[in-house]
């Protein structure tokens, strides 16, 4: 083995808000672990989120373990403030900053995690590295001519980054929403491309509306209480934005600032890109399932007496569908990719991938004895890959690690 060979009990990949939690809760059990970081703390929020971002979260529901509330809590973090609070949250935590690891291989005793800056015997592994890991784009983007500038969301800072010309923003998940929303108050010539999306108001009969999901315990809904887990992982999230102190968005909303509405993106020919004529059916469905959960939250203000302003109606979406082909050139110029992310994992030499190439676990425990996850969307509850949701699943993985420590001097003693 290398001569630089470092001993520790568990190995945590990434310090995003995952890995930290999870060494609050392995610092509290007297629990020795390490850290290790690619870049910095909080390194995503730092390198792969544009300069406005804000949480779509209330600080209510931010709050890390061990970590004292934060204030205004109906007010919500930026960017800025999420990297200060990890920073402070990080303090005294065993974290070792720039340091990438380029392999994870079982052993006889656990696993050897050897990276850039030296290697790592241990007996647990946590992957931490979260669930916005590796950016997602369409194959068709390999379509685009040259002349068109291409872009993800986690590449994008700000309006003036991007050349002159319209943008095409494809995605109406919250991110390519706010990201449409803020190029056309830049000025900017813009169109989103619309697939399947959530709608939902900032706040409902005078609350916010994640105040109203953990009031009917929807925040809280299990991995194993749903029909369908791997379309629960893949609903899309509420398109809100923490902006101005909390600022609803959707779609209506941004067809009154000017953005140019269609359907999905289909793909590129030489000298235009193709979109579907199928707003109108997505329009919808968002509706529908928006309506679902208004009547959820009405059932409940009429069965418990919560304190609620009158009902209200929301009218459906009514939108002239834009184009179905934008020229390239003259009507486009840059396509900002909002299509989300994947997760890979290239580093890691332990057969717990599925045929898809994602983490095969349960709440976060690997058929692979001391390997686990924390930070996945939907690990054990919806609110699993929240700032202040991930803090439960990094409790849960502590124990485990606990108990098969337990069990393993158990094992040695007989």
């Amino acid at each position: 083995m290398p001569c630089t060979e470092m001993r520790t009990e568990t190995v945590i990949i990434g310090a995003g808000q995952a890995g930290l939690a999870l060494s609050r809760h392995l610092t509290a059990r007297g629990h020795d672990h390490v850290v290790l970081e690619r870049g910095r703390v909080g390194e995503r929020w730092r390198s792969e989120r544009w300069d406005s971002l804000s949480l779509l979260t209330p600080n209510w529901l931010n709050r890390l373990p061990y970590a004292v509330p934060l204030a205004h809590p109906d007010g919500f973090l930026d960017r800025e403030g999420v990297i200060a609070y990890l920073e402070s949250y990080s303090a005294g935590a065993p974290v070792r900053e720039r340091t990438a690891v380029v392999r994870v291989s079982p052993t006889p005793d656990g696993y050897h995690v050897a990276t850039d800056r030296g290697d790592w015997a241990a007996r647990n592994v946590v992957i931490a590295t979260g669930d916005c890991d590796v950016p997602r784009i369409p194959d068709a983007a390999a379509t685009a001519p040259p002349s068109v500038h291409q872009l993800h969301a986690s590449r994008y800072r700000r309006p003036e980054q991007l050349p002159d010309g319209g943008v095409l923003v494809v995605g109406a998940g919250p991110s390519g929403q706010q990201l449409a929303a803020e190029l056309r108050r830049a000025g900017r010539d813009v169109a989103l491309a619309v697939g399947r999306h959530a709608r939902t108001p900032r706040t409902y009969r005078g609350r916010d509306i994640f105040a109203w999901l953990h009031a009917l315990g929807q925040l809280d809904v299990h991995a194993d209480d749903v029909p369908d887990l791997a379309a629960a992982r893949r609903a899309p999230s509420l398109p809100v934005s923490g902006a101005a102190g909390g600022e609803s968005l959707g779609l209506d909303h941004l067809a009154r600032l000017g953005v140019v509405v269609t359907g999905r993106f289909l793909r590129f020919t030489e000298r235009t890109a193709l979109l579907a004529d199928d707003l109108e059916h997505q329009l919808r469905e968002a509706d529908r399932r928006l309506y679902r959960t208004l009547a959820r939250i009405d059932d409940h203000i009429e069965r418990t007496g919560a304190p609620a302003e009158p009902a209200e109606t929301l009218p459906s979406v009514s939108i002239r569908p834009g184009p179905e082909r934008l020229a390239l050139g003259t009507e486009l110029r840059t396509v900002l990719w909002a299509t989300g992310y994947g997760r890979a994992y290239p580093w890691l030499d332990v057969p717990v991938l599925d045929a898809a190439g994602e983490l095969a676990h349960r709440e976060g425990i690997t058929a692979a004895p001391g390997l686990f996850a924390v930070g996945l969307r939907f690990q054990r509850t919806r609110k699993s890959h929240f700032l202040g949701g991930v803090g439960d699943d990094a409790a849960h993985i502590a124990a485990a690690i606990a108990e098969a420590r337990c069990e393993s001097r158990l094992a040695r003693a007989a």
